[in-house]
């Protein structure tokens, strides 16, 4: 994984465009949805070097059955994403998503993992396994989009599975996190578009009645090395997701902080 990540680590040192000065063929307001990539054009990948791109790859799993909470978002934010990282900084990204289950064997081909709504999350005895091999051979993963104290107690639970040794930290704002390539002046709270809309005279940006304020944490391994991000009572998803259904949302939200997170946590998983 980590030979695999070299060529990467070259072309992630700069961004070579400033924050939306530039958008090439698509805008928030040419957002078009219900195609197989949601209205997002694909775009050139160097054919020297065809598979040394980085691909976003969200994680499949199956503890809910059909309610597949796992695909929260997908495949519109796993795209937009994908194509704003391509379209704002210096990294080779694949024009596809993927998805991959934790016991699949093509696993370790992806050094960043992308977990959404763990809140009700249950890992099988294998999942917890290979999650933690994976994690302990260089891989990362971002867990995004879960509320409340319950969920978040149930997270953590199934994480000190896979880490029974090993506590969530809470990541400082002065940490390369919220500063390394964009500068965040707080840890943002990205809501859903709708609870955004719904809370917009009030100013409310969260979701539920538990505690409002977002949290950043990470789990480290023995020499330091972030090996996985937690971000609770936040929603960088819908962010990316959601970028061209309002002008708003997108200014306010989609623009000022959820890519700019992203983009941070992409180059620090991929550097560090």
């Amino acid at each position: 994984m980590t030979k695999r990540a070299l060529p990467l680590l070259l072309l992630a040192l700069i961004l070579v465009l400033p924050m939306w000065a530039q958008r090439g063929k698509r805008g928030w307001q040419d957002y078009r949805r219900g195609t197989g990539r949601g209205g997002v054009p694909e775009w050139a990948i160097d054919q020297d070097l065809p598979k040394d791109v980085f691909t976003f790859a969200r994680v499949r799993y199956d503890s809910w059955g059909r309610r597949n909470k796992w695909a929260t978002d997908y495949p519109e934010s796993d795209y937009n994403f994908s194509y704003r990282l391509q379209e704002l900084t210096a990294i080779e990204v694949a024009n596809d998503p993927v998805v991959v289950g934790l016991t699949d064997k093509e696993l370790f081909q992806y050094p960043f993992l992308y977990m959404i709504e763990v809140g009700d999350l249950s890992f099988h005895d294998h999942e917890v396994a290979a999650l933690r091999t994976y994690l302990q051979r260089g891989g990362f993963l971002m867990v995004d989009d879960f509320w409340g104290e319950e969920e978040y107690e149930n997270f953590a639970f199934e994480l000190a599975r896979v880490f029974p040794d090993r506590k969530l930290q809470e990541i400082p704002l002065n940490h390369p996190i919220f500063k390394g390539v964009f500068t965040l002046d707080k840890r943002p709270q990205i809501p859903s578009i709708n609870a955004a809309l719904q809370g917009r005279d009030e100013g409310i940006t969260w979701e539920g009645w538990d505690p409002k304020e977002p949290h950043y944490q990470a789990l480290y391994d023995d020499n330091g090395r972030m090996m996985c991000i937690v971000c609770h009572n936040t929603d960088l998803g819908d962010g990316w997701e959601r970028e061209g259904e309002n002008h708003w949302y997108f200014k306010e939200f989609s623009e000022k902080y959820a890519y700019p997170l992203g983009i941070n946590i992409i180059f620090y998983a991929l550097t560090q």
